[in-house]
């Protein structure tokens, strides 16, 4: 459905039309909408994940033995954790594992998505960009 200026909503694709016939014209009826996830901002955060891995040195981790995509995949779940977007479960030997959470549209909505993505903005700036340069500042200002 999109979202018409006059405030009604109409079908995105023809093959929709017939579905729509089966409303009547004046009853009252309840639905559920989501927002769809912008793909170009799913893109967006995924460059700012390179931008930031590109920044941080891996071999300050402990991961310079890793091949740079298992690097890259430990790197963007480690600041989506920092950024707060988590699940927590417990172990059967009882300790707490520690997951990020899935950034897929299956899996986040778009509000929270957009507040995932503020979070890290703000985890980078604290945890990976501390006292870095003007230029590497400018450039991430760019990410806003």
């Amino acid at each position: 459905m999109v979202k018409c200026a006059n405030g009604i909503f109409a079908p995105a694709f023809e093959h929709d039309l017939p579905r729509l016939t089966k409303f009547k014209n004046g009853e009252m009826y309840t639905f559920s909408a989501k927002l769809t996830r912008n793909p170009a901002f799913h893109r967006k955060m995924f460059v700012f994940f390179k931008f930031c891995f590109d920044h941080w040195c891996a071999n300050k981790a402990g991961l310079d033995c890793m091949d740079e995509y298992s690097q890259f995949e430990r790197f963007r779940k480690d600041l989506t954790i920092l950024a707060g977007f988590y699940e927590q479960t417990v172990r059967l030997n009882g300790d707490v594992r520690t997951e990020a959470k899935s950034l897929s549209f299956a899996n986040m909505e778009a509000d929270e998505f957009e507040r995932c993505y503020n979070a890290m903005i703000n985890a980078a700036i604290k945890h990976i960009f501390r006292g870095c340069n003007e230029i590497t500042e400018n450039r991430l200002l760019t990410f806003f």
